[in-house]
């Protein structure tokens, strides 16, 4: 009678294993099936940001206007500003803006811009990254531009679907980037750093040094790639220049420059791009914008950037947070959302437009759609309440609260409205456009 109870309490147990078994496998199954659905579903949505997509349109055709001054005095050409706080012509402002231009059918002010600057440079081939109506603008000295010029030049051409005109400039562009390599260019690596933070334009990046008592170098991911891309441009301008020789001796560059960056800042331990301090050949662990931008140029392997974009821009405990992508690591000692914009703006933390149209780029070449999606939503949105309340944008946000951070409002016009900010930000219409329409702005060179 015992031998019996026992076998059917074995019986029993058995049974009830079975059954759990089963009933976890038909969750299992109901949970992929639920997972493929809400991909499906996401991948249909997209359509659902078209009435944020036409709105941002709408406004950006009115703030447009804003940033685009007539010939003056030094500036022989109509030039872009990023208007509000800032009347000057800046490099990289103006790149980005001008190819919103192109995107929009007016390559026009994207040529513009690259004459104003080809007309600042001097033998040596020094541009300067700031230029007013009175002329080049001096910051810390000589403030030598980005590397964007070759590559403006190429992406006007595109537009215009004409080069011819660049013929008599070919020579001065060649010795800007002379004047880089001789002043930029790291001779044991091959690699690119900034004089300081602040021509990195990312102002105060925890990951270089900003102040001027400060005299260290980074051999840097975002100056390495930049410069990456314009020798790729160069090739171009010079291939359809009729000058094949010069043309594979920039490609050459670009694929050399291309190496050093996957050898020496590519932590495998950390799957990341760090700076290196030049001094000591060491990592300078900050994970902060910069280390970013090689994805934007597909720099990196497919496993190695969707690794790196996984571990840590889609990570809210890194640069994922409420209101879009933060420019500096939550975890790193110096986050913060301070709003400051003099003596330089905050690049440690706050979520700034143009770095998460930076982040979109690398987050197409890598195929992470979703995070794409909400990217696209997230951000369109900070920025479309932005305009509603203030008539204007601002340079960056909370990252945690999206509170407008600079320019502060105690930055009014005669009338006594914000000025804010637009510049760059209008990339935001292209990235939605991506998304919604599938017309990408990945300013991809072959």
């Amino acid at each position: 009678m015992i031998r019996s109870r026992k076998d059917m309490r074995k019986k029993i147990v058995i049974l009830c294993s079975i059954c759990t078994l089963v009933f976890a496998c038909q969750t299992v199954e109901k949970k992929q099936i639920k997972i493929e659905s809400t991909k499906e579903i996401k991948e249909m949505d997209a359509e659902n940001l078209r009435p944020l997509l036409t709105s941002i349109t709408s406004k950006y055709d009115e703030l447009r206007q804003k940033v685009v001054q007539p010939a003056e005095g030094y500036l022989k050409y109509p030039y872009l500003i990023p208007a509000g706080f800032y009347k000057q012509m800046w490099d990289w402002d103006g790149f980005f803006m001008g190819n919103h231009f192109v995107s929009i059918g007016k390559p026009e002010y994207l040529k513009y811009w690259a004459l104003n600057l080809i007309e600042g440079i001097d033998e040596e081939g020094y541009a300067s990254g700031c230029a007013t109506t009175k002329g080049p603008r001096l910051l810390f000295g000589k403030f030598a531009m980005k590397p964007f010029l070759s590559q403006g030049v190429h992406f006007a051409s595109k537009g215009l679907e004409d080069y011819k005109w660049v013929a008599p400039y070919y020579e001065a562009l060649k010795k800007v980037l002379a004047y880089r390599e001789k002043t930029q260019q790291d001779e044991k690596t091959g690699l690119f750093f900034w004089d300081n933070g602040m021509q990195s334009g990312a102002d105060n990046n925890v990951a270089m040094n900003y102040f001027t008592d400060d005299k260290r170098s980074f051999l840097a991911p975002d100056a390495s790639a930049f410069q990456y891309k314009e020798y790729l441009a160069q090739a171009q301008i010079a291939k359809n220049l009729g000058k094949l020789e010069e043309a594979s001796t920039y490609k050459t560059k670009a694929d050399d420059l291309k190496k050093a960056i996957n050898k020496y800042l590519w932590s495998e331990a950390d799957k990341i791009y760090y700076t290196i301090d030049r001094e000591t050949g060491d990592f300078y662990k900050r994970v902060s914008y910069s280390s970013f931008v090689p994805l934007m140029h597909n720099i990196a392997p497919q496993e190695k950037g969707k690794l790196m974009i996984s571990e840590y821009l889609i990570n809210s405990d890194h640069m994922k947070a409420k209101y879009g992508f933060r420019t500096l690591s939550l975890q790193d000692p110096d986050y913060n959302n301070k709003n400051i914009i003099v003596p330089f703006s905050n690049w440690q933390g706050p979520v700034w437009p143009i770095a998460n149209y930076i982040y979109s780029v690398g987050l197409k070449n890598y195929g992470f759609d979703e995070a794409l999606y909400w990217q696209a939503e997230t951000v369109g949105t900070l920025l479309l309440n932005d305009i509603k309340k203030y008539n204007t944008m601002h340079e960056n946000y909370h990252a945690d609260t999206g509170e407008p951070l600079a320019p502060s409002h105690d930055h009014v016009d005669k009338d006594g409205n914000i000025v804010g900010f637009i510049s760059w930000n209008l990339c935001i219409q292209n990235l939605l456009e991506g998304v919604v329409d599938d017309k990408w702005m990945l300013l991809e060179i072959e």
